[in-house]
């Protein structure tokens, strides 16, 4: 880019000469600029000392445009109305737009969120790219870099002021199984659960997560636990090895809510651990706050979550513990 011939260019002169080409006449060019004739004229003054040519000549006919100043006609009206939409900013139509989006999701919330959120993107938006990115530390980091445009994360303790932070729901926490698994028989307590080996999935940010009670079971895993363990991050996966072990997971309840990924898999209750909660937010950084794409599929996310506030299913229903309360889950 030559910084130097831009340095030469006002603005006003451009739009002076748009008006000028328009019109063909300077009294009529400078009201509607809403200047003087005088200073009409030592803006066209201006112009032929920048474009080193007349622009215009004067005949019985009026003021005649130049071959230079016809050649400028051509880009002018163009590049202004470039410079308009980039200071007004563009109309934002959803069925139009082609571009990319950035989540970090962790796979045990999209397995619930995304299949009826990319239905309703597929019918609404059909060229976004939503790229999913489900192993993110430092998330608020990456949203103030522009790494990331959305997260949806269990609620951290703290959040700056430049974030944008909304509650999506909770949910209680569970022990899933295999729906013949020992534990699916009997009380549930730490030592019967000790017996088993456990998976742990993968969270990201857990340190800085925010729960409203102890939950050793998902940060250092089952007290006096002596049995091996599985560390995992792809959900999937790790309900696989549920199907096909005694292996025990513990995970948000809402997970049943997708049936067709959690078949043959069922929720008991966590040990004392029915009086808290995990809770579920959506943030963003405040620099894509006046954003018309981000406020839109912001809007398609608490949508897709209201519409998943469904009763739990029923294998859930039998076995969490009935005085966790009434909870809003995400999913």
């Amino acid at each position: 880019m030559d910084t130097k011939e831009l340095a030469k260019i006002d603005l006003n002169l451009l739009i002076a000469l748009q008006i000028l080409l328009e019109e063909k006449n300077v009294s009529r060019a400078a009201e509607r600029l809403f200047i003087t004739q005088p200073a009409m004229s030592k803006t066209l003054s201006r112009l032929r000392l920048v474009f080193d040519d007349p622009l215009f000549t004067r005949s019985s006919h009026g003021m005649q445009p130049t071959p230079r100043a016809i050649e400028l006609a051509g880009d002018l009206g163009v590049i202004l109305g470039d410079i308009t939409q980039l200071v007004s900013g563009s109309r934002f139509n959803p069925s139009t737009f082609k571009g990319e989006i950035n989540l970090a999701l962790s796979e045990y919330i999209g397995v619930a969120l995304l299949p009826p959120l990319m239905q309703r993107l597929q019918q609404q938006s059909p060229q976004l790219s939503l790229r999913i990115i489900t192993r993110v530390e430092n998330q608020l980091d990456e949203l103030a870099l522009g790494n990331l445009d959305f997260a949806v994360h269990i609620k951290q303790r703290d959040y700056a002021m430049e974030y944008q932070v909304e509650q999506l729901g909770s949910s209680p926490p569970a022990i899933l199984v295999h729906e013949s698994h020992p534990l699916t028989q009997g009380e549930i307590s730490w030592e019967r659960l000790a017996q088993y080996p456990m998976v742990r999935l993968y969270i990201s940010d857990w340190e800085q997560a925010e729960i409203q009670r102890n939950t050793e079971i998902y940060s250092t895993g089952i007290p006096n636990h002596q049995r091996g363990s599985l560390e995992i991050s792809h959900l999937l996966t790790a309900l696989e090895v549920l199907r096909d072990t005694d292996y025990f997971m513990p995970g948000p309840a809402y997970i049943l809510q997708n049936e067709a990924a959690t078949r043959g898999i069922t929720a008991l209750p966590v040990p004392d651990g029915g009086n808290y909660q995990l809770d579920y937010v959506m943030v963003a950084h405040k620099r894509t706050a006046n954003s018309p794409l981000h406020n839109w599929l912001w809007e398609q996310i608490r949508c897709t979550i209201r519409e998943l506030r469904t009763p739990l299913p029923r294998k859930m229903r039998q076995r969490i513990i009935a005085g966790s309360g009434d909870s809003t889950h995400p999913a």
